[in-house]
């Protein structure tokens, strides 16, 4: 009896197998969601490694809203705890999340944005709509808009609206990128038909870490081409994204720059698979002339330093980051 079930058994493995195989190749659906497991892990566990290093006393608005009509129109609110302010309003500083655009939400930057607030700056941590459940621009038009309600509502926590930050890690920094350059570039606006929620001396800097600035998957290899094929099939709602004008013709935010990008700080680590990303944008800024502040490391720096190294507070480079990027926040806020 057994040695008759075997092919039975061996044949309904093989459907089965088969059946999983198709699903990976027929839609962005099976690795989207496996990749948002594993990415959704991996943000806790930094998230976590960050609580010894969240000071006392910050003050916090949590659930805030800024689109009613949205699930995901929420953002919290941190403000620095009273012994670490300064005379004035703090610089508000609006995080964009990371998670490959299948994954991730505020909560994942809430133990960053409070270390943050006792170095007196007040942060913003935004929700967005991430795929495939939506797709491509959709967080585009939430964080501009975003932006908007906490411009016109600043007032309410203590803080100037015209002193605005926008900050992003990861696919995060592309979004942040792409809404910067809306605001101060009116035909890439156009192009994405998105009205800018600012005004352009509203925005005074940008800070970027690790991230995406041409969507592409050609250009991978190995497990890293499935990744980009699985993540931007998911966020354009494309299998042919490349050559999808609608998507490819404004998500390649680099090629869209102009002299008039805000004030950027760009960083890195030596070992991020994304390197390649946050230096080309970089050398395109610097031929452009626009004001431009990096942090890159030597290719033998060790530690190496991975993907989102910024957030280990626990190493030197992190903790490097951290001061540059305050000191930069300051600067362009005076």
């Amino acid at each position: 009896m057994g040695r008759r079930l075997l092919p039975t058994l061996l044949m309904a493995l093989a459907l089965l197998f088969a059946a999983l195989v198709a699903a990976f190749v027929l839609s962005p659906w099976p690795g989207a969601l496996l990749i948002r497991a594993l990415f959704d892990h991996g943000a806790a566990q930094a998230s976590a490694r960050l609580v010894p290093h969240v000071p006392a006393g910050v003050v916090e608005h949590p659930g805030e809203v800024y689109d009613a009509a949205s699930a995901e129109g929420r953002f919290d609110l941190f403000l620095p705890p009273p012994g670490a302010r300064s005379e004035g309003a703090p610089p508000l500083v609006v995080w964009v999340h990371g998670g490959g655009a299948v994954s991730g939400s505020r909560t994942d930057i809430a133990n960053y944005a409070r270390v943050l607030a006792g170095q007196g700056l007040a942060v913003a941590t935004l929700d967005y709509s991430i795929a495939p459940e939506a797709i491509y621009p959709t967080p585009v038009r939430q964080v501009n808009a975003a932006l908007g309600h906490l411009a016109a509502q600043a007032s309410r926590w203590g803080l100037d609206g015209t002193r605005l930050v926008l900050a992003g890690d990861s696919a995060g920094a592309h979004i942040a990128a792409q809404v910067a350059n809306l605001t101060v570039a009116p035909a890439y606006a156009q192009a994405l038909g998105i009205a800018p929620a600012l005004q352009p001396a509203q925005l005074r800097a940008l800070l970027l870490f690790c991230g995406p600035y041409v969507m592409r998957s050609s250009d991978a290899g190995g497990i890293g081409r499935w990744f980009l094929h699985t993540v931007l099939w998911a966020y354009s709602g494309t299998r042919h994204y490349e050559s999808d004008p609608a998507f490819a013709g404004t998500a390649n935010v680099i090629d869209h720059l102009t002299a008039d990008f805000p004030p950027a700080f760009v960083s890195a680590g030596n070992a991020d698979p994304l390197l390649p990303h946050s230096q080309a944008l970089a050398a395109r800024l610097q031929a452009l002339g626009a004001p431009l502040q990096t942090l890159f490391f030597a290719p033998d720096h060790q530690p190496p330093l991975p993907h989102e190294y910024q957030f280990d507070l626990d190493g030197e480079d992190g903790r490097r980051a951290l001061r540059e990027a305050v000191d930069f926040v300051q600067r362009h806020t005076r």
